[in-house]
């Protein structure tokens, strides 16, 4: 007979790790513990219906993707790449910053030389 609670937190954990999250990540953007997700992954606790909505947001995930009995690989692909874009898109708004940032003060330089 199928267990729902296995099928949860095994679901649970491979969501967050294909995220590259720890615990301690998806507890700080879920506003929990990392004891009470560890607790979750382990079949300790069973969460309500409340943290499972706040789980499937803070993954970008429906909720009921929690419950399935299996993951699809084009599921696990689909979030990959949506970590990927983030990843991406976290990596060019630093080089984008730095790179302002560097005009900036060359820019101040050369107004100094001017004298303008």
């Amino acid at each position: 007979m199928l267990n729902i609670r296995e099928v949860f937190a095994s679901n649970l954990k491979k969501h967050r790790q294909v995220r590259g999250w720890s615990q301690a990540k998806l507890a700080e953007k879920t506003g929990t513990s990392a004891h009470y997700i560890g607790m979750l992954e382990t079949k300790f606790k069973f969460p309500s219906s409340e943290m499972i909505h706040k789980l499937a947001i803070a993954m970008c995930i429906e909720p009921t993707e929690l419950f399935l009995t299996e993951i699809l690989p084009s599921t696990i692909l689909k979030n990959s790449q949506k970590v990927a874009f983030e990843n991406v898109g976290e990596a060019v708004n630093q080089f984008v910053s730095s790179f302002v940032a560097k005009k900036i003060k060359e820019l101040d330089v050369e107004c100094g030389k001017d004298g303008g």
